[in-house]
């Protein structure tokens, strides 16, 4: 017996454990969850993006800043390529790893959570656009605030979803779904202040626009936490 065999034999002679082989890390997987990391970051990329449009909306509106608003459409266009580049992404990923189990849950999640976030953007932008015709100076007082409180209430539905998105967590849709009824509540009280006949027809036509589209951010952001749910481990 050779001194290399013996070493696998026991006391008895019979064979002992023999040492687990050690393999290299295969590098096609390793490329691919390399791949998952850097999606993650262009999709946290995205979440900043619009929660930083979404805050900037509301001020442009309310501050009649034309300029703002401009600025605000340039970075809608970063938004919609960003949300290109991450749809080819996570389809190449399916097509070439073929995933299971979380990284293909994963994956799924992205491609119906990128349109979100990039209809979400353009919600912003639509809101925006309505500093270029000074909109809110022909608003009262009690408009402009209700306004302002959508506005608020929206920016931190946003930050939560994104930090839910960052953290996996699969309970801020709860804390979420609340900060939505906020803002039907606040459109209630939109609605009926412009049905009081408190500012023109013109100006009630835009507002309620802007009450739907502050409406549909909420909507966006409960969409996409309860995407997160459906991510989380263990759910």
């Amino acid at each position: 017996m050779t001194a290399a065999a013996a070493a696998c034999c026991d006391d008895r002679g019979g064979l002992g454990t023999v040492p687990a082989v050690v393999r290299p890390p295969n590098p096609l997987r390793k490329r691919f969850h390399q791949q998952l990391e850097d999606i993650d970051t262009k999709v946290v990329r995205l979440f900043a993006l619009v929660t930083e449009s979404v805050a900037a909306a509301t001020d442009a509106l309310l501050g009649g800043d034309a300029e703002a608003a401009r600025q605000l459409a340039g970075r809608d266009t970063l938004v919609d390529r960003l949300e290109d580049d991450l749809e080819r992404l996570a389809e190449r990923e399916l097509f070439m790893q073929q995933p299971m189990a979380g990284d293909l849950r994963y994956l799924i999640s992205v491609l119906r959570v990128v349109p979100e976030l990039e209809r979400s953007g353009d919600l912003a932008t639509h809101i925006a656009q309505r500093a270029t015709t000074d909109l809110a100076s022909r608003l009262t007082p009690t408009v402009r605030g209700q306004l302002d409180r959508m506005g608020t209430t929206c920016v931190r539905m946003w930050q939560a979803a994104a930090d839910a998105w960052i953290e996996r967590d699969a309970g801020a849709v709860e804390v979420i779904d609340a900060m939505d009824d906020e803002i039907d509540a606040l459109a209630a009280q939109l609605t009926a202040e412009l049905e009081s006949g408190a500012v023109g027809l013109t100006e009630s036509m835009q507002t309620t626009l802007l009450c739907r589209f502050y409406e549909r951010l909420g909507d966006h952001a409960v969409h996409i936490t309860e995407r997160i749910r459906y991510l989380s481990p263990g759910t």
